[in-house]
């Protein structure tokens, strides 16, 4: 299977923006009807002003390109989505040509957006591994230095918040350290359970582990996958091989005179790397803050950009034959 790549910088929602919103309106629609029902707009957006007071003047620019349409400004508030559960491996280097932090994103090829930007809604700059429909990072690293990545958490659990990507393109527009990160994460309602790993130049690290109904866990782990403190969907984990790309990754990172290299050649073979049809590994980044530099990976092939020097292009991957 191909699938093509966008590099693009787009500084704020505009023509263009609208102009893929419109042509992806009702699958957005659909998605966001499944779990939620009847859209309250007026609910959605005093959640947005309660929560992440700095996104809403970005989020009222988005709802006026749109027009009157309210079940579109509720799909663009990201409150209360339908679940998503993906795959994804993840950790933090600190050895040599560190601190950095490299990730597997896991999810099917026809349903993760072609997207990676680099965008200054605010004046700082943020690249990211965008997903629509609007403002949505699944991962990435803003102008200072502070790297975001997330997980699924492996849970059944839904509640009253926020997607966490929106929760993610959050503290990377408005946060500049670890620390401010974390405080920010931990008092946002979220949707789902996911784990998100934050880095900062200086080599600070953190992983949180997200959830309605729980308290925020936050950790010095280094690595994660896709469950928490213990795995509550067997089913998943099962599915997903959580456990056991937890288990490799961790010997991996455990292993003496551990390179830089040998950590990325890991990522990108087996168990970490998907060949599964269901959850393939879409791309691998690796986000080096101290540089200002993320590489986006694929066997053979690699895209770097950097803050302040991100260039416009397309990358088209053959993933070849995945398996069942």
């Amino acid at each position: 299977m191909h699938k093509r790549f966008v590099f693009a910088r787009e500084e704020e929602s505009g023509e263009a923006w609208l102009a893929r919103f419109k042509a992806g309106r009702s699958e957005a629609e659909r998605w966001y009807r499944e779990g939620r029902g009847a859209p309250d707009v007026a609910e959605c957006r005093a959640a947005l002003r309660d929560h992440m007071p700095e996104l809403l003047p970005h989020y009222d620019h988005a709802c006026g390109l749109v027009g009157d349409d309210d079940v579109a400004h509720c799909i663009l508030s990201h409150y209360r989505p339908p679940p998503v559960i993906a795959g994804c491996s993840q950790a933090v280097w600190t050895g040599s040509d560190g601190p950095l932090l490299i990730r597997n994103y896991d999810f099917p090829l026809d349903v993760v957006s072609d997207r990676f930007e680099a965008t200054a809604w605010s004046g700082r700059e943020v690249i990211a591994k965008a997903q629509r429909p609007w403002g949505g990072c699944l991962d990435g690293m803003n102008a200072d230095g502070l790297v975001a990545s997330m997980t699924f958490g492996g849970s059944r659990a839904q509640g009253r918040g926020f997607s966490i990507i929106l929760m993610l393109r959050y503290v990377l527009e408005t946060c500049r350290r670890v620390g401010e990160a974390v405080a920010a994460l931990s008092r946002i309602p979220i949707a789902m359970a996911h784990n998100v790993t934050l880095l900062d130049r200086s080599g600070a690290h953190a992983t949180l582990y997200l959830g309605p109904g729980r308290a925020p866990g936050v950790t010095a782990d280094p690595l994660c996958t896709n469950h928490q403190e213990q795995v509550v969907w067997p089913e998943h984990a099962a599915r997903s091989l959580t456990v056991e790309r937890r288990a490799a990754l961790a010997t991996l990172l455990a292993q003496p005179g551990l390179t830089l290299e040998r950590l990325i050649e890991g990522f990108l073979a087996l168990p970490l790397y998907s060949r599964r049809s269901a959850f393939p590994t879409v791309y691998t980044a690796v986000y080096r803050p101290p540089e200002g530099r993320v590489d986006y990976l694929w066997p053979g092939t690699t895209w770097s950009q950097r803050i302040g020097a991100f260039e416009a292009g397309e990358y088209v991957h053959d993933y070849g034959k995945l398996s069942e």
